[in-house]
């Protein structure tokens, strides 16, 4: 019910795919400004990416579920 909404709202596993592939990124830029722009050290760094990098697999399944639903 999910997935069929999704899809007509607009969005596309291509999306979800991309969006998953952004976060990777996205993850390692946090990372990295964490560690440059604050002085908490590098443990709050790693959790600031971990976070981000939590948000790729659920990309990828989202992309994995809108796909199976775009062939039916």
């Amino acid at each position: 019910m999910v997935i069929k909404k999704l899809h007509e709202a607009g969005l596309r596993s291509d999306h979800a795919y991309t969006a998953a592939i952004a976060s990777i990124g996205l993850a390692f830029v946090a990372w990295a400004g964490s560690v440059k722009g604050e002085s908490a050290g590098v443990e709050r760094a790693d959790r600031w990416g971990i976070f981000v990098g939590e948000w790729a697999p659920t990309f990828f399944g989202l992309g994995l579920a809108l796909s199976q639903y775009e062939k039916d």
